[in-house]
């Protein structure tokens, strides 16, 4: 690794200071990806604030229709709970499906969301969901708060806090997994909210992105799987790599559609 300053505040307050202080410092918080990423030497941050002290970052509560989980939540602690397995349990099987039981008990939801790798699995619930993004600033929704591939609408000295899930009348993930990372080849999570249906897509491009055309055709003909029959998802800007060709990727949108609108039903 190369040489770097250590820093642990106590406070919201002051990990937004120490990040307004320089420009070239990385935010803590489960060390999954930034902590690789460093051994590697793909990245030399001057300082590294970490953010494992900061109480009242952690932690589920469950008010009406309402789970809110905090940013410092480990994915473990998201799979394991009564509350979020009685109010969103697609949310529940999602977090149980990231990587393996190492991952699990060290990565947090803020960290995930925050670095927002193309197939990390926690953007997709959030999008998918309709959630809201809380930060040491501002509540941003996930439509607004995803930008880009490793992109996000997050400021360089705002810390996301929490994330408010609403509670969907039904909803599922299904994902195409990589069986080496367990990172998602193609995930979709599809949901059945107030504000109405939404498909969010994970995997497959440059960041999660709703499927508009496979929302259209659940909302017109019924929330069902053979809704999705004959519908097809243009490979256009779709991910090609050594795991799957856009093509393939498209493919698989449709068929995680149909395996998570099954589930949910």
């Amino acid at each position: 690794m190369y040489a770097f300053t250590y820093q642990k505040p106590k406070t919201v307050a002051e990990a937004a200071a120490a990040l307004a202080a320089d420009g070239d410092a990385k935010v803590v918080s489960g060390g999954q990806t930034l902590i690789p990423t460093l051994k590697q030497r793909l990245a030399a941050p001057s300082a590294l604030v970490d953010l494992g002290s900061i109480e009242g970052l952690a932690g589920i509560t469950v008010a009406g229709d309402t789970v809110t989980i905090g940013a410092m939540t480990k994915h473990a602690a998201v799979a394991h709970s009564a509350e979020v397995q009685g109010a969103i349990p697609a949310l529940a099987a999602l977090a149980e499906g990231i990587g393996d039981p190492q991952v699990r008990n060290r990565g947090t939801i803020g960290g995930s969301i925050a670095n927002h790798d193309p197939a990390a699995d926690y953007p997709a619930g959030c999008l998918g969901l309709g959630a809201t993004i809380v930060t040491s600033k501002r509540e941003l929704s996930a439509d607004d708060f995803f930008t880009g591939m490793f992109s996000t609408a997050l400021e360089d000295d705002e810390l996301v806090t929490a994330v408010r899930f609403p509670k969907p009348k039904r909803a599922a993930y299904a994902k195409f997994p990589n069986p080496a990372s367990r990172y998602a080849i193609v995930g979709v999570f599809v949901a059945d909210t107030a504000s109405g249906i939404r498909v969010a897509v994970t995997g497959a491009g440059g960041g999660v992105f709703r499927a508009t055309e496979l929302e259209a055709a659940l909302t017109a003909k019924g929330f069902a799987a053979g809704s999705l029959d004959g519908v097809t998802v243009s490979s256009d800007g779709l991910n090609s790599d050594i795991h799957a060709s856009a093509e393939y990727r498209a493919h698989l949108i449709t068929v995680m559609a149909k395996r998570a609108v099954a589930a949910a039903g």
